[in-house]
């Protein structure tokens, strides 16, 4: 799906948008009301206006996606392929499923004490949240009226789609710096590094805070220089970076891969041993960040 990118931003394959009568489905939109019967212009309209969005589940979780319990929404549609991205099933934006924007925010607004009590929010994850920006503009500021603690999960690469207002309700980034090395990052995702580092420039100089996140994986990532090259992009963010997360590679997505036919190229790959992911660790503090 490499024109993805411009199908999502600049109006583009209006296929890209739409929900299939069958898919391989996720587990986890229940109590949402999902709207099948929309007709296919209404439902282009309304997503590009923002009231409507394809999403693949949501889920309470706690100290995952943010601080405290958050209601994690995981959005359909990514323009990168990432080799060991364990949602498969969120690469297409078709292959979500339509939900109202007031549906979500209805139920953000129950979980208002939820949050308050543990210090949490709303996580908006994928896919890649920002191949439906206006979606995510609406669930965003509803939820900041709310009071409520907001963060985006994301790679950055399509940064540019979050405008300067965007970003004015958006109080914690996660932000996915998948490799230091261009080529590296080129192989992993498809894609390449400099989008991201730009955009975590942006957020530096607005002053929105950012957890910065690596994933290890053994003979792809795991190579110290590269490594090394990870905390000097992150350093350049200066005291916006609050952590550094160091993710461990795991095999939990390959019956995903193998139901949807696609080639799992990492199928022979160990996680990372305990030494590994520590001295991987000490990489990053060694740079004087705090490091989980």
């Amino acid at each position: 799906m490499t024109d993805t990118i411009t199908s999502a931003t600049r109006g583009g394959r209006d296929q890209d948008f739409l929900a299939p009568a069958a898919r391989l489905r996720g587990a986890g939109i229940g109590g949402l009301e999902e709207l099948t019967d929309l007709q296919r212009s209404e439902r282009l309209a309304r997503m590009r206006e923002g009231s409507l969005g394809s999403i693949h589940s949501w889920e309470l979780v706690t100290a995952v996606d943010g601080p405290g319990t958050r209601m994690t929404i995981f959005f359909n549609g990514c323009p990168l392929r990432c080799l060991y991205c364990h949602n498969p099933d969120t690469f297409l934006m078709k292959d979500g499923e339509p939900v109202e924007a007031q549906e979500l925010l209805r139920r953000m607004r129950r979980y208002r004490g939820v949050f308050r009590a543990s210090g949490g929010g709303i996580t908006l994850s994928g896919g890649e949240v920002l191949m439906q920006p206006a979606f995510a503009r609406t669930l965003l500021r509803g939820a900041k009226e709310m009071g409520i603690h907001t963060c985006i999960d994301t790679s950055g690469f399509l940064g540019a789609n979050a405008s300067d207002e965007f970003l004015e309700d958006v109080d914690l980034v996660l932000l996915d710096v998948k490799s230091g090395d261009e080529e590296t990052y080129k192989k992993v995702t498809g894609r390449a590094l400099a989008p991201t580092i730009e955009f975590g420039d942006r957020l530096a100089a607005k002053g929105v805070s950012i957890w910065a996140r690596f994933v290890l994986v053994p003979g792809l990532t795991s190579d110290p220089r590269n490594v090394e090259n990870v905390a000097r992009i992150i350093e350049r963010w200066g005291e916006a970076v609050e952590r550094v997360e160091v993710l461990p590679f795991h095999q939990m997505g390959t019956d995903k891969w193998d139901a949807l036919g696609l080639d799992y190229q990492l199928r022979d790959t160990r996680p990372p041993e305990p030494e590994l992911v520590e001295a991987t660790r000490e990489i990053f503090r060694s740079h004087g960040f705090v490091v989980h």
